[in-house]
């Protein structure tokens, strides 16, 4: 059982990692940053290729060092959930407990690599310029090679996907915002983002069923000899 449960979430993992990887590395490479091509035409599904230093779903955290702390953090949060998963499949938590934590860790381990090597492997990328304090844009298309744009750590994240779903005004009667822009569903992700958001959902949508564990059964032969308690 240990062994299926873990296989299927190191699956999970790989699958997630190629599918997020592929796909920045494609866009980043094809596209100039700030394109924004709708997906089969599609008005509310774009594909908008930004980057960004910071957190997921486009946020941000501080300044450059505020940047790589929080790199660091992904990096000892990779690390401490790579001993997780084996205790988790140890413990015999439910293979739908395992996909889900496998999914949160597969997306904080795309994002990390993003910002741990892109800076190096890449010419072209988002950066901090120390003469103007804030992170710079780039023109063209980036490709591989070269000095590189930044440093070990520096490295910022592709996103990409864009679903503007509802664009529309609040009510004017409605407090602190009334008549200001609203849009549904204004973050630019990417897989990686996806892969955490749902890990997390399905988390606290089926947490009853999900963090139980499985119960241990031990299964006797037919064959096997029984003992007659003593008189």
């Amino acid at each position: 059982m240990k062994a299926g449960k873990l296989s299927t979430s190191i699956i999970v993992i790989l699958l997630i990692l190629v599918v997020d990887q592929v796909v920045k590395i494609y866009i980043k490479t094809h596209y100039p940053i700030g394109e924004v091509t709708r997906i089969f035409g599609m008005n509310w599904a774009r594909i908008h290729f930004i980057e960004n230093s910071g957190m997921a779903w486009g946020w941000k955290f501080g300044n450059e060092g505020g940047k790589v702390a929080l790199t660091l953090f992904r990096l000892a949060a990779v690390i401490f959930g790579s001993f997780l998963l084996v205790r988790f499949a140890r413990e015999k938590y439910t293979r739908g407990f395992m996909i889900c934590v496998a999914l949160i860790y597969a997306g904080a381990l795309g994002n990390l690599i993003d910002s741990m090597f892109y800076g190096m492997i890449f010419d072209k990328g988002l950066h901090f310029d120390p003469a103007f304090g804030d992170y710079i844009g780039y023109e063209g298309i980036a490709k591989f090679g070269g000095h590189g744009y930044a440093s070990f750590l520096h490295g910022s994240v592709v996103d990409m996907l864009y679903f503007p779903m509802i664009k529309t005004h609040y009510p004017s009667w409605f407090p602190w915002v009334g008549g200001e822009p609203f849009e549904f569903f204004a973050p630019i992700f990417n897989i990686a983002d996806m892969a955490i958001s749902t890990g997390v959902i399905a988390l606290l949508v089926f947490q009853k069923k999900f963090y139980r564990k499985v119960k241990d059964t031990t299964i006797v032969p037919d064959n096997a000899a029984v003992t007659e308690p003593e008189s």
